[in-house]
């Protein structure tokens, strides 16, 4: 049988911290799609996968997640962006999306999570 729960995309080049927020989003009752490590692979995801939201590094190496935010855009699925810099960078492009400061705790993400339309609950 299908899993019913919302899936959700997680775009972070960094291993451990892609992990952390893995095991929150499980722990708040999402399927996680990815973790995408890179631009390229996360756009492929973005574009191709059946996801209802996603939580997005704005800085992945030397680029920038902005073209995954367009596709999601593009298909009506809500995101987040989680960055250590906070709104700086992201308002410019983005004025209107949920930003997510780095460090984070599970309450948090899932209050972003919800701001920005995405709840576990079907």
């Amino acid at each position: 049988m299908a899993s019913t729960k919302k899936r959700v995309l997680v775009v972070e080049d960094e291993m451990m911290v892609a992990m952390m927020i893995e095991d929150m989003l499980i722990d708040l009752g999402f399927d996680v799609v990815g973790p995408a490590m890179r631009l390229e692979v996360a756009l492929l995801l973005a574009d191709r996968e059946a996801i209802d939201g996603a939580v997005l590094d704005v800085n992945l190496g030397s680029e920038k997640s902005f073209p995954v935010a367009e596709v999601l855009r593009a298909r009506g699925i809500p995101f987040c962006f989680a960055t250590g810099y906070g709104k700086m960078g992201v308002s410019d492009v983005f004025p209107n999306a949920i930003v997510l400061p780095k460090p984070f705790e599970v309450h948090r993400l899932q209050k972003a999570m919800r701001d920005a339309g995405v709840d576990a609950t079907p």
